[in-house]
């Protein structure tokens, strides 16, 4: 319960498709780009807490001037820090300038970032360091405008070794191998390859160069470098790029992983990865807003034409389950349904825990991500204590209409039960003293359950390691002294690693291994493991369009039920007093609350790409190892 889960990126793209003196006109505003984009990113704070990047493209502008802009940051408020630079240079100035900014073409040739064409990025760091360097966009810049090219993107390659071998294959020679990297050069290899065809082409009817530059702008390839480039890709990602002449990309991966959403009209282009982030900067409804489809890239051609355009074939649909319970925002109206689903399809199985007793029950949530999930359960809580007193009623269970009427009035107990606290800084190094504290992070609402009496309902959107609850949220809520602690997951058990754009890539750290390997254990069969250990060695020997995800076999032997009951007994402290139960969301309620977003690798193992299944039988290896380290 509320481990914090290191997820994926966001992007954010903006073309103005009219001068910028018709922004300013229409909408008194100079910085008018700068400003949606301000807004894009703050509405996508939630997917970059790593750090954040903005670069920009002018169009048109003469040699010698600097046609493309960039700035990063790391600091805590990574996006107010670019953009309070970026408006810096409008500050203090002169009469004269305050005059000459008036001049919209003067503005765009003197100042950094008046572009029409602007690319963000939202940083949540899956591995690397936490420094500017590794911010997107990334730049791969030449003199030719045609060749010089920016990325940012949220994505995650499992294959990275075999790209970089193929970029050496084909003459280049890298300075780092990082997935980023990797995806930047060979985007590039092919940009390049387009430019020298075109070049090729034109040369002999031309002899100035110069005169070359204008048809390569207008005849460049972009869907052609996207099919060459993405062909071998292995991972989820939705991409962004900017080529220097103005032409500009999102390509999404072909299970449609990743999220990217757009917007047009007659000025502006809009992208990001959340569909609310375009609804409230542009204040359009979201039956405007599209989805760009798995395999194909919106492409944004100089001249302001629009076409999306397939890039890779489309596979099987695998959309992320985990934005819908987690990731994204909740104010995406298809969101923010499915999570209350979530919630409600959980009720079943919370009412038979606490033998229909809602009258001795306190229902809450930890963290605020829970909050819509846990409206749609109460919901239902309420919904099937009617119709339970209803049936009662009528078969004769409930024997007089007084007692009817006071069954049909007792309600939900719906109580704010923690309430986080100032961040208490872990000076101290003192084990003992520092996990002291931790549990002082959140403080409890005292008085509110009967002690000894009430079962207390608290609901989370996933349990992932389970080490949050296990340290502090257990403890602090057995201060209330409840006869039963019911901690409900509106996710299903987290049991195999990500690799496409999440940072759980250590099978040991998630609670549900560890369960399972208890009950191996308690079943004196531990054995058979190492015998699962020899074969995933072999396995990973394989193809990789060959192996299978051995790790599944794990845990096969045990119910969803005897997990949970074992994680139950790991998380649980042993000083505290109170029962301790934990509930899972089903894959089949997953699958009914997000039909259309069924990545559910996380859960079943069931891996969209044959790089998910070498992560997998690499991250068991790893563990029967004793390695802690990365799976890929």
């Amino acid at each position: 319960m509320s481990d914090q889960i290191k997820h994926e990126c966001g992007i954010a793209l903006i073309r103005l498709l009219k001068p910028l003196s018709y922004y300013k006109e229409k909408y008194g505003d100079i910085h008018y780009g700068l400003s949606k984009m301000y807004l894009l990113m703050q509405k996508q704070h939630n997917r970059g807490q790593d750090g954040a990047g903005l670069a920009t493209i002018k169009l048109d502008t003469s040699p010698g001037q600097s046609y493309f802009d960039r700035e990063r940051s790391v600091e805590k408020q990574a996006i107010q820090a670019i953009f309070d630079k970026i408006f810096h240079q409008f500050s203090d100035l002169s009469d004269k300038e305050k005059t000459r900014i008036q001049d919209l073409d003067y503005v765009k040739n003197n100042y950094e970032f008046m572009g029409e064409l602007l690319l963000g990025h939202l940083r949540y760091g899956t591995h690397g360091g936490n420094d500017k360097s590794n911010c997107h966009p990334r730049i791969r810049a030449n003199n030719w405008k045609t060749r010089t090219l920016i990325v940012a993107g949220n994505f995650n390659m499992t294959n990275v070794d075999e790209l970089f071998d193929k970029l050496v294959s084909l003459g280049q020679f890298p300075r780092e191998m990082s997935d980023t990297m990797t995806v930047l050069e060979k985007i590039g290899h092919f940009l390049d390859v387009e430019n020298q065809k075109l070049f090729k082409r034109y040369k002999p009817q031309i002899t100035n160069n110069y005169e070359i530059t204008p048809l390569i702008e207008h005849n460049i390839n972009v869907a052609e470098i996207l099919k060459n480039a993405v062909e071998d890709f292995d991972g989820g990602y939705a991409m962004a790029g900017l080529i220097g002449h103005g032409d500009a990309f999102v390509i999404r991966d072909p299970n449609g992983i990743r999220p990217a959403y757009y917007y047009k009209d007659d000025e502006v282009v809009v992208i990001a990865s959340e569909r609310p982030a375009i609804q409230t900067s542009f204040n359009v409804h979201r039956s405007k807003v599209q989805e760009i489809k798995p395999g194909h890239a919106l492409i944004i051609k100089k001249d302001g034409s629009v076409g999306e355009v397939e890039c890779i074939r489309p596979k099987e649909r695998k959309a992320c389950s985990f934005e819908r319970i987690y990731f994204s925002r909740g104010s995406d109206f298809e969101i923010y349904q499915e999570r209350k689903l979530l919630g409600k399809l959980l009720v079943p199985t919370i009412l038979e825990n606490i033998n229909y007793d809602i009258e001795n029950t306190v229902f809450s949530y930890i963290p605020n991500t829970a909050e819509v999930a846990f409206l749609g359960m109460v919901e239902e809580v309420q919904k099937q204590h009617v119709q339970k007193n209803i049936k009662d009623f009528n078969s004769g269970k409930i024997t007089s209409q007084e007692i009817f009427q006071q069954q049909l009035s007792i309600m939900p107990r719906i109580e704010k039960i923690a309430v986080k606290d100032v961040k208490l800084r872990t000076f101290i190094t003192d084990d003992t003293s520092r996990n002291d504290l931790v549990h002082h992070v959140y403080d409890v609402t005292y008085g509110i359950v009967n002690n000894d009496v009430d079962t207390l309902v608290v609901l989370d959107d996933s349990i992932v390691r389970g080490t949050t609850l296990k340290e502090s949220i257990l403890t602090m809520l057995d201060r209330l002294q409840p006869k039963k602690i019911i901690v409900v997951s509106s996710a299903p058990q987290i049991r195999y690693p990500d690799c496409y754009g999440i940072d759980m890539s250590k099978m040991g750290s998630f609670v549900a291994f560890q369960a399972a390997i208890a009950l191996w254990k308690n079943s004196d069969k531990y054995h058979v493991l190492q015998d699962l250990y020899k074969r995933c060695k072999e396995e990973v020997q394989k193809p990789i369009v060959e192996m299978q995800n051995l790790v599944k076999e794990v845990y096969a032997p045990f119910t969803a039920e005897e997990i949970s009951a074992k994680i139950s007994d790991i998380v649980k402290p042993q000083h505290i007093f109170a029962q301790v139960d934990v509930i899972y969301q089903t894959i089949d309620d997953l699958h009914k609350a997000c039909p259309n977003n069924t990545g559910d690798w996380y859960f079943t193992g069931d891996y969209p790409t044959p790089g998910g299944n070498k992560v997998s039988l690499n991250a068991f290896i790893n563990y029967m190892e004793g390695k802690n380290i990365r799976a890929y």
